[in-house]
């Protein structure tokens, strides 16, 4: 198994997060044999930052088992003059598989933003995205961000977080970011899928797994629709935390080849692992 959404280092204030040894004995524990790692550079959701640089030493000697992403703050120098383009194609060329997590505070096509989805759009690679009401703000419905993986369509975009997994339901509540009950059918994930071949989402957190287990017979059908796209994960960061998802997905009534896709080999396909 492939866990694609996970973190070092100390990102919350009294909480010193995982270390790549007590992240490998934790993977160990629950047969995970790889696992993607986030780099964090903007200061939106948490109190510390992790960076690319930072992620690269601390995985360096077990790129087998932990794969870095690299960030950066698209906010960078004065407006317009940020040129990403040479860092990131530094960093992959360092050992990096892929851009993220993308948690800037912005408009998720910002034209700042745009110029972090063009480099990554040039050297085709993925880009992990968090979506709620602050982090990456569209409005209902995703126009913004469908905007963004038509546009970059090199780019294989990774949705992520609350507000992309409430967007299951043809039915979205105004301002609830975990929302129960049964999901209303033809929702806008369903129709982003079908529309774009380079759009894929991760299981991850409390946002991933409550979408798939609201409602139990339209999260299994979710599954197995989206057997290409849907991608293992469970956002570990502490060494206390709910990762409910590896037992579910262990659990679920889907065939081989669907458990397979979305544990495995998704994950080789988008990161480039194997």
């Amino acid at each position: 198994m492939i866990d694609v959404h996970v973190h070092l280092g100390q990102l919350r204030f009294g909480d010193p997060g995982m270390t790549v040894s007590t992240m490998l004995r934790w993977m160990d524990r629950n047969e995970i044999d790889q696992a993607v790692v986030m780099a964090v550079e903007v200061p939106e959701e948490l109190d510390y930052l992790v960076t690319t640089r930072e992620l690269l030493k601390m995985t360096k000697r077990h790129r087998d088992r932990l794969h870095p992403l690299c960030a950066v703050d698209p906010r960078h120098r004065y407006p317009g003059q940020f040129d990403p383009y040479p860092i990131l194609e530094e960093h992959m060329s360092q050992g990096c598989v892929g851009y993220g997590e993308n948690l800037c505070g912005l408009p998720v096509d910002d034209p700042m933003q745009q110029r972090v989805y063009e480099a990554c759009d040039r050297l085709g690679i993925s880009v992990t995205m968090h979506i709620d009401w602050w982090i990456n703000r569209d409005k209902p419905g995703l126009p913004g961000f469908e905007q963004m993986v038509k546009t970059y369509s090199r780019v294989k975009w990774i949705g992520h977080a609350q507000y992309f997994w409430r967007e299951i339901s043809a039915k979205v509540p105004r301002k609830e970011s975990y929302p129960k009950g049964p999901v209303v059918p033809d929702g806008r994930l369903d129709e982003l899928f079908g529309k774009y071949k380079n759009l894929y989402a991760d299981l991850s957190a409390g946002s991933g797994y409550n979408a798939i287990t609201r409602d139990p017979e339209f999260g299994l059908a979710f599954l197995k629709r989206w057997k290409d796209r849907l991608m293992f994960a469970t956002d570990k960061l502490r060494k206390v935390q709910d990762t409910s998802m590896i037992e579910f997905i262990r659990n679920a009534d889907i065939s081989k080849d669907a458990f397979e896709g979305i544990t495995r080999k998704n994950a080789e396909r988008v990161f480039g692992l194997g």
